[in-house]
């Protein structure tokens, strides 16, 4: 016998209660199995006859559907089979309430621990304020930026003495100096008085050290302030030993590594003579007037 489902095991256990509670029959020659007949398809309605008319009636597309899964059909031919068949279907049952308390017993496991914290606490109330402090960040380490610039400057400043200037002054009677681009008709003009003399430093009676310090203190003010033509006084040397002038070649070679300086040249004998310089500046700009 072959039919779906739980309806064959059902017929299948009615049949073996029948037989067993029936008088043996005699013992006959084996006969197959009896197949049930399946039942007759329901017939179909007719279709109705269109009415006639001048113009056709379009036909529907037929909608192509895929047929239904037939369900597994198990043949029982003895109480053998049917005792299978029954202890088949107690394990499947089995097997999928297992798998659902595993599924319960998983989703309730993790509900626990979401609300764990909160079980534990219990139940709490919102403060009214935040309570915070406001802190502030800290700030950071200060730089001593205008320290090195000062380091730079005096760097940039800085006068040597050892500075060799006997190959940059003109070859003249008076050792002038003018920077590369500048003429000779600046430095004469500048030894004729063509500009007024604006401030003057004089270096009698101090030391070499303080006397550079002095000159370069002299021209990085002068020029900051704008001046053009300044006087430096270094003697003559009349009071020094040996009757000669101490400073006046030191002058010059610091006057030379003195970036503000374009030019420079003995003074006239009415502004100093011998034991005095005139130096022209550049330009607070860069550029020469």
């Amino acid at each position: 016998m072959s039919l779906p489902g739980h309806t064959a095991l059902r017929l299948a256990l009615e049949r073996a209660r029948a037989a067993k509670a029936a008088p043996e029959p005699p013992v006959a020659a084996p006969s197959p199995p009896a197949v049930l007949p399946r039942p007759a398809p329901a017939p179909r309605p007719p279709r109705p006859t269109p009415a006639a008319s001048s113009t056709p009636t379009p036909r529907k597309p037929r909608r192509s559907s895929a047929p239904a899964p037939r369900r597994a059909s198990v043949r029982v031919t003895d109480l053998q089979d049917l005792a299978a068949v029954a202890r088949h279907l107690r394990e499947e049952q089995a097997r999928q309430e297992a798998e659902e308390k595993a599924l319960r017993e998983a989703a309730a496991r993790r509900e626990a621990e979401r609300h764990q914290f909160s079980r534990a606490v219990g139940a709490v109330t919102r403060l009214r304020s935040p309570n915070l402090a406001r802190l502030r960040r800290p700030l950071p380490p200060p730089l001593p930026v205008q320290h090195d610039l000062d380091e730079q400057r005096v760097l940039l400043e800085s006068i040597s003495d050892d500075f060799d200037v006997s190959t940059l002054l003109d070859t003249d009677d008076q050792l002038s100096f003018r920077r590369p681009g500048i003429g000779v008709e600046v430095t004469r003009r500048l030894r004729a008085g063509h500009w007024s003399i604006q401030r003057q430093l004089d270096l009698h009676g101090l030391r070499v050290d303080e006397a550079r310090e002095a000159l370069g203190d002299f021209i990085r003010t002068a020029h900051k302030n704008g001046m053009r033509c300044v006087r430096v006084v270094h003697g003559k040397g009349l009071g020094s030993p040996g009757k000669s002038p101490v400073l006046k070649s030191r002058v010059q070679r610091w006057l030379v590594q003195k970036h503000e300086v374009l030019a420079f040249v003995q003074a006239r004998p009415a502004d100093g003579g011998a034991g005095a310089m005139l130096v022209l500046l550049q330009p607070v700009g860069g550029r020469q007037r």
